[in-house]
């Protein structure tokens, strides 16, 4: 849920990705950042939807405003994560940002298909990647307004 601090926002993020770099990268990312969020790390596609439905070792877990996922997951691929997410009434209107190292045409268009709400290419470059996910850390907590949970 989106709190708020006098004039600052804190966002809840999901990050659904099984590279411990990009994990790291991402954190850094997002501590290093002047908008606070809290970002919950998990590592494959079921337990991103144990987290999302706060099932087995994920009960109590916040509701997200943002999930950025990986495609190519462990146990279950991100684009099954993205169509059960979509197709659930209750977890719909989260915004989901693919964020993969696949620049295949057949990921992009299967991830739009499936209502992702952005799909960006990972960059290889530590700087790019940072500036990357404070691009996205800033469309989605200064710009956009999401929904109340």
């Amino acid at each position: 849920m989106v709190r708020q601090d006098g004039d600052r926002k804190f966002v809840q993020v999901l990050l659904v990705e099984d590279d411990p770099g990009d994990v790291l990268m991402t954190r850094e990312a997002l501590d290093d950042h002047h908008v606070p969020n809290e970002l919950h790390v998990v590592r494959d596609g079921v337990a991103a939807l144990d987290f999302l439905h706060k099932r087995a070792d994920h009960e109590g877990a916040p509701t997200p405003d943002l999930v950025l996922l990986d495609l190519n997951l462990p146990r279950m691929p991100g684009l099954d994560v993205l169509k059960a997410v979509k197709g659930d009434p209750a977890l719909a209107r989260i915004p989901v940002i693919v964020l993969t190292t696949s620049d295949a045409e057949d990921d992009i268009v299967a991830s739009y298909a499936l209502h992702a709400n952005a799909y960006v290419t990972k960059p290889v470059d530590f700087d790019q990647f940072v500036d990357v996910v404070r691009k996205i850390d800033d469309f989605f907590v200064s710009v956009v307004r999401l929904p109340r949970r």
